[in-house]
């Protein structure tokens, strides 16, 4: 057996699928078009409404290698050989085509003798009745009984959900000898252990099993098969992990080199550097697809496992951003097949050192709060953390159990493992009962029969704003109509059609549709099925039926204010990377006839002087009146022409390219006007952060930005009004007011704290004792965090061991400040703990650190009840019980 690349084994699998005629595609997005999904999990996903029948396939024959992100069992990556976030699926499928008979010996073939793994180390597994399969393992490719094991539904039967399309599957396994076993004398084909290795699943989908359970024989049978590519790599380069591959390995190096930590040199140490090798891989290539960080979906899995490999870099004793230094090395082993990760580069980085550095600082939080509860149990004489205290630490800051550990043995105190992983536990099963995400499922609609039946309808909308065509289907109450009436609810699918359907963030066309007897005022336009444009409306008079031909005419009006927006969405987006960075993307966008709403990577605010470059870019190029360039060419022509593309978009071989001459490119089928110079004018409304990476820019053109200069017109001559004088002046008395009422804020501010601290005397006086401690409460109306720490100031000046806690009131709510000083955390008292504890009596919830905290109740009225409380608690927590 040759040893060869990983990126040489990717080629020669494709090459040699192309070679039985079949269609190679590139990889498809990590973002599938099933919404039932989070992520493109293997390489037969984008094809799935094939395999179902909900979408006629282009070929009959394809073979791809996919990026797959799968995060069930995030917390096994680096524990094992074989566990990844990212990895790559060598797949090839026939839809209707080759079956069993074919793709068993190209499989034993490929393997064998493109490869070159030795047949005499390959075993076949195959579903317990599948005689078929037997057949053509034993007959054709010649492989002895004893090395084809027949196994049960769990292994080797393989179905899309409770009914549908299934079938048995042949998984290939190759021994990689004794010392890959788990060393059991009954170690075997299905061990669990890494001796009988699994390299490739070929699946027979033949059946349709229906409600009752019945496996009916398909029409067509077709085949999916999945090979992933680092497995691969490790049988054929020798290897017992795949961290240890080629594809990994200059990973493993850099983490190694960046940590000062020698691979194989402890255990604790491999399991970091393969955590951080695994996961810089899955972000670069996520954000490459267009996911960002967020708190949920896709972007809560991407902000999860940064966090995870950072975490893991602190482990290693790395305490500053560090993931930037692995991205050049995964450019250099990915770039060459995957184009987008060099195309998007500029995003990537600046994606992965802004949320790295804002979790470098929520990881100094949590190390501070940390320090402080190992602090304050060491003075009770506690040798051990909670095993609570550690789940909290990892749930809300992010911390590994592992750091706890670490940080803890260093003072002498264990952590209560059993506790943690009990935590843990909860937490899963919370997660799966809160869980609402549906089975990956997918299934014929009324839309998807209608466009088998149908074909695409035909968009004429480019150059025409009016089109008779026949009426080819109509549905009503969710179901195909033969006519409809007035008054009826409809949806109308046309021959042609010059309404433009909702998609690409252009909302859809309104109009009417015009037939022999009857008229329906069209609403909406949407697509349904991918193909078919449905005109939404309703029948204002006579009757509409099936078959009718029809004069579909849109709001002329509307479309051109939808067009002037979409051009200048175009120029904005031009104009925000020319101003601020080639890492600027664009992340979804609106285009409407009232505005249009810009959505794009960026990772602080757009200061008002940038905004004013952005504006002035593409006002000069409405001004420079250029005619828009339209073309259809082949997707890859237009990368070349340095088209700009959507993030998630889906694309076909053909494509339209929009370009304003000398300015911008871009991959669009939406409608434009001829020349930039319709557009009239351009005003920036504001601009705004919409989640972590992404800001939004709203904006109008045409006439409703003239509506807006004349609207702004009119509250400046109210102001000259008001103000008096000038325009020019107005700044300057505006900043004259400011101050004054500045200067009379602070004058009464000082005189509240004042008369609250008129109260300090009578608030010592009626202290209470706590385990020795001074316990002071008060309860203030209407006084702010600010002026009740500072008569929690005076206080802490007069006592010692002391504990404050204040209640400031309103009608609505009541905010609790406490302060303890180091004498009174020395003897167990904890602000932090205080405050939670009795804000919860007010109906509320809080905390922070021993020596200062604060928290919020809804219940006014129980604030006194909870101040009375404060002895008693404290006293809880200095005793310990």
């Amino acid at each position: 057996m040759q040893w060869r690349k990983g990126r040489d084994l990717r080629e020669l699998f494709l090459a040699y699928f192309e070679e039985k005629n079949s269609v190679r595609y590139p990889s498809f997005s990590l973002i599938p078009e099933d919404p039932t999904i989070l992520f493109t999990i293997a390489g037969m996903v984008p094809f799935k409404p094939f395999f179902l029948g909900i979408r006629r396939p282009e070929v009959l024959r394809a073979t791809t290698s996919q990026k797959c992100i799968r995060t069930n069992d995030i917390d096994n990556v680096g524990r094992t050989a074989r566990h990844h976030t990212f990895f790559e699926m060598l797949g090839n499928f026939s839809f209707g085509d080759y079956f069993k008979k074919e793709i068993i010996p190209w499989s034993w073939e490929f393997l064998t003798e493109r490869v070159g793994l030795d047949p005499n180390r390959l075993y076949a597994t195959i579903y317990l009745d599948d005689d078929e399969a037997f057949h053509f393992w034993h007959t054709s490719v010649g492989l002895s009984k004893d090395r084809i094991v027949r196994l049960g539904e769990d292994d080797n039967f393989w179905a899309v959900g409770p009914v549908g399309p299934c079938g048995p599957c042949s998984e290939i396994l190759y021994d990689q000898g004794p010392e890959f076993s788990c060393g059991r004398p009954d170690c075997a084909v299905g061990c669990s252990c890494d001796r009988y290795l699994e390299i490739w699943n070929l699946v027979f989908m033949q059946f349709n099993r229906n409600e009752a359970g019945e496996l009916i024989p398909l029409p067509k049978q077709n085949i999916d098969t999945g090979m992933g590519l680092e497995r691969l790599s490790s049988v054929v380069q020798r290897v017992k992990s795949d961290f240890e591959t080629d594809l990994f390995k200059p990973l493993i190096d850099k983490a190694c080199a960046i940590s000062g930590t020698s691979y194989g040199a402890t255990p604790r140490g491999d399991l970091a550097v393969r955590v951080i090798s695994d996961h810089v891989r899955a972000l670069a290539f996520m954000i490459a697809d267009g996911i960002l960080p967020a708190n949920e979906g896709r972007g809560y899995v991407l902000r999860r496992l940064l966090r995870r490999a950072v975490r893991f870099g602190r482990l290693l004793g790395v305490d500053r951003p560090f993931l930037l230094d692995l991205l050049p090395t995964v450019m250099e082993l990915m770039g060459d097949p995957y184009g987008e990760l060099l195309a998007n580069r500029a995003t990537i980085e600046s994606v992965i050192s802004l949320e790295e550095q804002k979790f470098g600082r929520t990881l100094e939080q949590g190390s501070l709060l940390l320090e402080t509860e190992v602090g304050s149990r060491k003075a009770r004489g506690e040798t051990a953390l909670p095993g609570g205290v550690a789940f909290e630490l990892y749930d809300t800051y992010g911390f590994p159990f592992e750091l706890t550990q670490e940080i803890c043995s260093e003072q002498g105190v264990s952590v209560d493992e059993g506790e943690f992983r009990e935590e843990m536990r909860k937490q899963k099963e919370r997660a799966r009962a809160a869980s609402k995400q549906l089975a990956s499922t997918l299934s014929g609609t009324l839309y998807t029969e209608l466009s088998e039946a149908l074909g695409s309808t035909a968009f004429v909308g480019y150059d025409r704003t009016e089109e008779t065509a026949e009426v080819k289907a109509l549905v009503a109450l969710g179901a195909a109509a033969t006519s409809v009436e007035e008054g009826d609810v409809v949806e109308v699918l046309l021959a042609r059609t010059p309404f433009y359907g909702e998609r690409g963030g252009q909302v859809g066309d309104r109009g009417v549709l015009e037939g022999p007897s009857g008229r329906i005022v069209v609403e909406d336009t949407v697509i349904a099925a991918g193909t078919l444009t449905v005109h939404r409306g309703r029948v204002v008079s006579g009757a509409v039926s099936v078959g009718d031909s029809v004069t579909a005419r849109i709001d002329v009006e509307r479309r051109t204010a939808i067009r002037r927006h979409h051009t200048a969405t175009h120029l904005l987006h031009e104009a925000l990377i020319r101003v601020l960075g080639e890492h600027v993307r664009q992340a979804g966008s609106l285009v409407s006839p009232e505005l249009l709403r810009f959505d794009f990577t960026h990772f602080a605010p757009v200061n008002p002087r940038e905004l004013e470059r952005v504006e002035r870019i593409v006002n000069a190029q409405i001004l420079g009146n250029e005619d828009l360039r339209v073309v259809h060419t082949t997707l890859d022509e237009a990368k070349k022409q340095g088209a700009k593309a959507l993030f998630d978009e889906k694309y076909g071989e053909e494509v339209r390219v929009v370009s304003i001459p000398g300015f911008s490119t871009e991959l669009c089928g939406g409608v434009h006007v001829d020349a930039t110079g319709d557009i009239g004018l351009f005003k920036i409304l504001r601009e705004e952060g919409i989640g972590a990476g992404v800001r939004r820019i709203t904006a109008v053109a045409g006439m409703p930005a003239v509506e807006h200069v004349l609207d702004t017109a009119h509250v400046v001559s109210e102001l000259s009004l008001r103000l008096g004088g000038d325009p020019d002046q107005f700044v300057a008395k505006v900043e004259a007011l400011q101050d004054e009422v500045k200067h009379l804020q602070k004058a009464l501010t000082e005189e509240r704290l004042r008369v609250h601290l008129a109260r300090v005397e009578s608030l010592v006086a009626a202290r209470r004792d706590a385990a020795g401690i001074s316990v002071v409460t008060g309860l203030f109306r209407d006084a702010d965090d600010q002026l009740l720490r500072a008569v929690g100031d005076r206080i802490k000046a007069a006592l010692s061991p002391v504990l404050v806690v204040f209640a400031g009131v309103t009608e609505e709510k009541v905010l609790f400040v406490a302060m303890a000083d180091d004498a009174a955390v020395q003897k167990g008292a904890h602000a932090g703990n205080v405050v939670r504890d009795i804000a919860r009596i007010a109906g509320g919830g809080g905390g922070g650190r021993a020596q200062t905290a604060q928290a919020g109740g809804k219940d006014p009225a129980k604030a006194e009840e909870a101040l009375a409380a404060v002895p008693a608690v404290v006293e809880k927590l200095v005793s310990g019980k």
